[in-house]
């Protein structure tokens, strides 16, 4: 295991880095602009704005390694990256906070794009699996440290932002001094959302749930709780609760689905993730104190969504590329997180914090009752067909090649005529309407 991991232990650190970093600015920028009064709206901009940048970071990073390269590109949003932190604490403005925000998702993606891109190049057939499984165990890992960070000073004061700003600007130091040879460009493979959609109705609105209900959470999480009256520590705990929530389910319910069809396990998932949502909205009043119970409670249901939505995606699609549709629910993905924190920004406007599990529970239940009427329009594919579950990330883009499925996908595909698509669409790959950015 160590020999397996030792080629890319140096690019793991700098995720590490980047994702501490990052998890600190996404609670501490919310929680700060509620003691600035910034009002919810506001704040959801303010998370709509990072995942603007997010898609757009993910769509350009291949033009701009194709000109300059990735080491010249990574030094330059790592730059970009570390200094917004420090913007943010001089400029208190929701405005500037907004372009600041955009810009950080951006340097954000392509950054994490790069260094999986490394990390692919650097896996074999043999250690792919466990660099992958490492990969998205550290993630989890330092989002939760990102979190408990906010320990560390008063949201206030200038420290956290220049914390923020020294973890980002560290993750340098490993990719400049690795030994590893640059990777090759990161290719764009085309794949129309139109036909996406054919290959998987449940699995393209799974994932748009999932940006609507998770991106509205990373958004406004802490400053629903702050609102609620929680202290700074308790809001990181209450982040924190939801994240380790989050990356305990991941390996039960993948189990799960691959055991059933896993439109089941989706539907018991939204199911779930509902009811988590409506106990904080109906239980707060009669007990406070349960919100971090509550928040592990929506943490372990909400979060696997994405990956067994991928799944099932990857179970129907039979000959279309493997790369594409990966892209393609990265981007519907992406744009649910970009509207998921307005939308949850005006419902807090309206009912007050508890607005926001409001929304999240009706993206839940309305997911629910669409996993429910496609299984009765479609069957189930045959268990012999079934990709295998793997456990993914919600805080970054994946490189589909890094999963270990891409080389049994691409084995598969290369023994097979090219039959078009599944069922009676085809990809209209002369109309894309998205580019898969890695």
């Amino acid at each position: 295991m160590v020999a397996s991991l030792a080629p890319v232990g140096a690019l793991l650190l700098s995720v590490a880095l980047l994702l501490t970093g990052n998890g600190l600015q996404g609670t501490l920028l919310p929680v700060r602009a509620n003691l600035e009064s910034f009002g919810a709206l506001s704040i959801g901009v303010l998370g709509s704005a990072y995942y603007i940048g997010f898609v757009g970071g993910c769509l350009l990073t291949p033009h701009f390694i194709r000109r300059v390269g990735h080491i010249r590109l990574f030094a330059a949003m790592v730059s970009a990256a570390s200094v917004v932190p420090l913007v943010h604490a001089i400029l208190v403005q929701p405005a500037p906070w907004w372009l600041l925000r955009g810009l950080t998702g951006f340097c954000m993606a392509g950054l994490y794009l790069i260094i999986e891109s490394w990390l692919n190049e650097r896996a074999t057939r043999e250690n792919r699996g466990l660099i992958f499984t490492t990969y998205t165990t550290v993630n989890f890992t330092v989002i939760t440290l990102g979190q408990m960070l906010m320990l560390a000073d008063d949201p206030l004061r200038f420290h956290l932002f220049s914390l923020a700003s020294i973890l980002v600007s560290l993750a340098a130091v490993p990719v400049a001094m690795t030994r590893a040879p640059a990777p090759a460009p990161i290719s764009s493979t085309r794949l129309s959302l139109r036909s996406l959609y054919a290959v998987s109705p449940v699995g393209v609105a799974g994932v748009l749930a999932v940006g609507l209900a998770n991106g509205a959470f990373w958004a406004m999480g802490p400053a629903f709780a702050a609102q609620t009256g929680l202290g700074v520590s308790q809001v990181a705990w209450f982040m924190s609760a939801t994240v380790i929530g989050g990356a305990l389910s991941q390996w039960p319910f993948g189990r799960l689905s691959d055991r059933m069809d896993r439109r089941h396990t989706i539907l018991i998932a939204c199911a779930c993730a509902a009811g988590a949502g409506m106990l904080i909205v109906f239980g707060y009043a009669v007990w406070p104190k349960m919100l971090p119970v509550a928040a592990f409670l929506f943490g372990v249901f909400s979060f696997p969504l994405y990956a067994l939505s991928a799944a099932h995606t990857n179970d129907m699609a039979k000959d279309v590329d493997f790369v594409a549709i990966a892209g393609g629910l990265l981007l519907i993905n992406g744009a649910g997180s970009v509207i998921g924190p307005l939308i949850a920004g005006l419902t807090m406007e309206w009912m007050g914090p508890l607005g926001l599990f409001a929304f999240t529970a009706a993206i839940h239940v309305a997911m629910a009752l669409f996993a429910l009427h496609r299984m009765r329009q479609r069957a189930a594919p045959a268990q012999e067909d079934k990709t295998e579950f793997v456990t993914m990330p919600s805080s970054a883009p994946v490189r589909a090649d890094l999963d270990p499925r891409a080389e049994e996908a691409g084995e598969a595909a290369a023994g097979q005529p090219d039959n078009g698509a599944p069922e009676n669409d085809q990809p209209d790959n002369g109309r894309p309407d998205s580019d898969r950015a890695g």
